[in-house]
């Protein structure tokens, strides 16, 4: 079982803050740092926060939340094995050729050590902001993501869809190896596209559904696109976990493997605020005894 921590960016938003976490989450043995994506919250807004029981978001106007791909590039350079993923960079509302080249840089200059992970986003208002559609968002991000593997895999690219457009291009440095797909998101729509199109499927750990059955909805979807289901990562989270439980954390990892989870992801914030203690202790009681499940 792989383990990873959530929130990284918008939890320890400056240089200081972001080396320590990266360096005690490799030191613990976390196979992943997750940070998350906003461009900009609108002061009013109406679309309900499908991650939170209140419907609302958890974060003020005025705190930091650095961009992700950039945070990342911040804590990759002080370590050498920890992998990162964005949990989730909203993707209808990047440039996907600029997307592209960021996350080739960022995976090259890493030595492959990042995860794309996407979703099509619910806060109208800030679609709005940005001058993007929020209609058909989602036929939109199946476009981009198959216009951005295109640019990786050669140079020379060409492609031609409704949203998105281009003849032989050339996008450089290309990846280390592939850069995999991580969907989120807690709809049959969301499970589908990474069946489709993903590596991986992730229903955010904040849901106010089950969204255990949508990982049969992925496997389906992959096995109807001609693809291998069990290639499919699926991640999930854990609060039997967290340091305030006291469930035996053998039990909770078998549970989760039962349900076929291949990847724990956690919040860092449970871990505060004695961070260096608690994931130590963590690594030492959870990750190394725990590797082989």
């Amino acid at each position: 079982m792989k383990f990873a921590l959530h929130f990284g960016n918008n939890t320890f938003p400056d240089f200081a803050g972001a080396a320590r976490l990266a360096r005690l989450a490799e030191a613990a043995g976390f196979d992943s740092v997750l940070a998350v994506d906003h461009v900009g919250f609108p002061d009013n807004y109406s679309s309900t926060y499908p991650y939170s029981a209140t419907g609302r978001l958890p974060v003020g106007r005025g705190g930091a939340f650095p961009d992700p791909l950039i945070w990342i590039a911040y804590a990759a350079a002080v370590t050498t094995r920890l992998r990162f993923l964005t949990g989730v960079v909203i993707l209808p509302q990047r440039d996907p050729l600029v997307l592209a080249k960021q996350v080739a840089t960022l995976d090259y200059m890493s030595g492959g050590r990042f995860e794309l992970g996407i979703g099509v986003g619910w806060l109208k208002e800030e679609f709005q902001a940005m001058g993007v559609p929020f209609e058909r968002r989602g036929r939109r991000a199946d476009e981009y993501i198959v216009a951005m593997k295109a640019l990786w895999a050669e140079d020379g690219a060409t492609f031609s869809g409704e949203f998105v457009s281009f003849k032989e291009v050339s996008c450089n440095p290309k990846p280390i190896g592939r850069v995999p797909i991580v969907v989120g998101g807690h709809s049959e729509a969301a499970a589908k596209r990474a069946g489709r199109l993903g590596d991986g499927f992730f229903p955010s750990i904040g849901s106010q559904v089950d969204t255990f059955p949508l990982f049969d909805v992925a496997r389906r979807a992959a096995a109807e696109a001609g693809r291998d289901p069990a290639a499919i990562e699926m991640i999930a989270g854990c609060p039997d976990l967290l340091p305030s439980s006291t469930v035996e954390p053998r039990a909770a990892i078998e549970e989760r493997r039962r349900r076929g989870v291949d990847r724990i992801v956690l919040p860092v914030g449970p871990f505060m605020p004695n961070l260096e203690e608690s994931l130590v202790r963590f690594g030492d009681t959870v990750i190394r005894p725990h590797a082989e499940l």
